[in-house]
C-alpha cells in the first residue's frame, strides 16, 4: 500500500513540473556594456574635425610667436650694434623700454595659450554632451542598462565592448549633410568621461603652441641695464 502511494506521488510531481517551469517568467536580462571614451573622441571622424580646428588655432599661435621672436631678436641686435654710438643714459632708457615690451608680449602670449587650453577642454566636454544621446540610443538597442568606461573594468568579454559600434554611429549621425539630429533627451544617468584634471586630447606635436616665448640673447650691458630680465 505504501509503495503504491509513493509511486502515485512521483507520477504527479513529474506531470506538474514541466508545466510549472513553462509558467515561470523568464529572468530579466540587464547586460552591461563597456566603452573606451578616449577612443570615441580620438578615433571618431567627428572628434577629428573638432581637433583639427583646435590644431589650426595652435598652429596660428605658434606662427605668431615665431614672428614675434624674430622681430624681438632683430630689435635686440640693432640695440646692441648701436650701443657704442649711444650715451649710457640713452642706451639705458631704450633697453628698459625693450624689456618692458618683451614682458608685455610674454604676458599676452601666456593668456592666449591659457585660452587655447580652455578651448581644448571645452571642446572635449561639448563632444560628449553632443554624442550622449547617440550612445544612449545604441545602448537601448543593445538591450543594455549600463555602460561602463573601459578604464574602470577589470575583466570583460570582448563582445561587451561597444566602442567600434558607437564610433560608427556617431560619425554616421554627426557627419551626414544637413543639421545635426535632434531628439528628445533620454533619461540617462551620466558618469565622468575622464579623471579630474586629465586632458586626453591628441598628443603634443610640433604644431602646438610653445611652452614659453623664446627670449633673444641678452647683450653685454656692463655700462647699462640688461635689456631682458629673466
Amino acid at each position: 500500500m505504501r509503495g503504491g502511494v509513493a509511486a502515485a506521488l512521483a507520477a504527479a510531481v513529474l506531470s506538474v513540473t514541466p508545466a510549472a517551469a513553462q509558467d515561470a517568467p523568464p529572468p530579466v536580462a540587464a547586460p552591461v556594456l563597456i566603452l573606451d571614451s578616449d577612443r570615441l573622441y580620438l578615433d571618431s571622424a567627428y572628434g577629428q574635425t573638432i581637433r583639427d580646428g583646435l590644431e589650426a588655432e595652435a598652429a596660428d599661435l605658434k606662427a605668431e610667436n615665431d614672428r614675434i621672436v624674430a622681430a624681438l631678436t632683430e630689435e635686440e641686435r640693432s640695440l646692441t650694434q648701436r650701443r657704442p654710438t649711444m650715451t649710457p643714459e640713452a642706451f639705458r632708457a631704450e633697453a628698459n623700454a625693450f624689456d618692458v615690451k618683451v614682458q608685455g608680449i610674454r604676458r599676452a602670449r601666456d593668456a592666449k595659450e591659457m585660452a587655447l587650453e580652455d578651448s581644448r577642454l571645452k571642446a572635449r566636454d561639448d563632444f560628449f554632451n553632443t554624442v550622449r544621446d547617440i550612445v544612449g540610443q545604441l545602448m537601448l538597442e543593445e538591450g543594455a542598462t549600463v555602460i561602463l568606461d573601459r578604464r574602470s573594468v577589470f575583466l570583460a568579454l570582448s563582445a561587451a565592448d561597444m566602442t567600434e559600434k558607437a564610433i560608427a554611429r556617431i560619425d554616421a549621425a554627426m557627419l551626414k549633410p544637413g543639421p545635426a539630429p535632434q531628439s528628445a533627451p533620454l533619461p540617462l544617468v551620466e558618469g565622468p568621461t575622464a579623471p579630474d584634471g586629465e586632458a586626453t586630447d591628441a598628443p603634443p606635436s610640433e604644431d602646438t603652441a610653445p611652452d614659453a616665448l623664446a627670449e633673444p640673447s641678452t647683450p653685454d650691458t656692463a655700462d647699462g641695464p640688461t635689456p631682458l630680465n629673466p
